[in-house]
């Protein structure tokens, strides 16, 4: 019974971790998501958005 817990919870783990990666690749144009894992576990998701103009925003 304990094995089937940990497992449960292990793929709850997975699951929520995959939808914190989707949310952070939703709606990003330009930029990155960096996934950082230490001793085989994510530990931190990075989301780098970059905003880019065609035109300048102040003519000069």
């Amino acid at each position: 019974m304990a094995l089937e817990t940990r497992n449960d919870d292990k793929q709850q783990q997975a699951s929520d971790i995959a939808n914190q990666i989707t949310a952070a690749l939703q709606g990003i144009r330009f930029g990155s998501v960096e996934i950082i894992i230490h001793e085989s576990k994510v530990v931190q998701i990075e989301r780098k958005e970059k905003l880019r103009f065609d035109k300048p925003l102040f003519p000069v």
